[in-house]
């Protein structure tokens, strides 16, 4: 049995989020007073997709338990509803893109902060949030894996679905550019036409292969857990596979 159960997680890490995000708006940096604001930063766009996804999880908790034992046909049409957009938030949102924005951050960051994270940011985002922005994003999202099977869509469906996210977003950095004249992170200001294109070609297939892994790490950690629960156990004992 878990220390503590899923629903109290998930309340937890849905009011972690509404702090980052409620700290990180009340910083008064240069870069919220530009065309775009907070929102043309992928991290920021990520922190949202993170808290609604666990504000989804946390209604589809309160629902399931509302609607327990005494659940119409109409209810449980909507608690499928609510089921079904928690699992796709899941796929196609909360991992890929969460795991993108760690793994992307970090690599830059250790690479040459200032391609991404320069030094003049220190003196507004304190480590802690930044921490919370850009690191404990991916163990939240792994936690609800592992607490929760999430039914993934057809492979190309959410590959589809995960692309539509990249080129959209990469389609608002460059009207940002054309609007601002300068691109939203310095990485892309070093770089020629070309180079970008092939940038933004390989991050779209970085996240899509990042989907895959969501879509095959679901798959190992709930069938794993469903070959513990049949396995015969010994002494007479069941398996808890919490």
């Amino acid at each position: 049995m878990a220390l503590i159960p899923s629903q109290i997680l998930r309340v937890a890490i849905l009011l972690s989020y509404f702090s980052i995000i409620c700290n990180y708006k009340a910083i008064d940096m240069p870069a919220h007073q530009t065309y775009g604001g907070s929102w043309k930063f992928l991290t920021f766009i990520d922190l949202v997709i993170q808290a609604v996804f666990f504000g989804v999880c946390v209604l589809t908790d309160l629902s399931s338990l509302l609607t327990k034992g005494a659940a119409s046909m109409e209810q449980e049409r909507q608690l499928q509803k609510l089921i079904g957009l928690r699992d796709w938030m899941m796929a196609v949102l909360a991992f890929p893109v969460g795991v993108f924005v760690v793994t992307m951050f970090w690599t830059l960051y250790l690479y040459d902060r200032d391609l991404v994270y320069p030094r003049l940011l220190d003196s507004f985002i304190p480590q802690w949030l930044n921490h919370g922005m850009h690191t404990t994003v991916l163990p939240f999202v792994i936690i609800e894996m592992r607490t929760t099977h999430h039914q993934y869509p057809s492979r190309l469906c959410g590959l589809l679905a995960v692309c539509s996210f990249a080129l959209g977003y990469v389609l608002w950095m460059c009207w940002v550019h054309s609007v601002t004249g300068f691109w939203v992170y310095p990485l892309l200001e070093h770089i020629g036409p070309w180079a970008r294109l092939v940038f933004f070609s390989g991050l779209t297939a970085l996240i899509s292969l990042y989907y895959i892994l969501g879509e095959v790490l679901n798959s190992y950690i709930w069938d794993s857990r469903s070959k513990c629960k049949l396995k015969p156990s010994h002494k007479g004992t069941g398996t808890d596979a919490s």
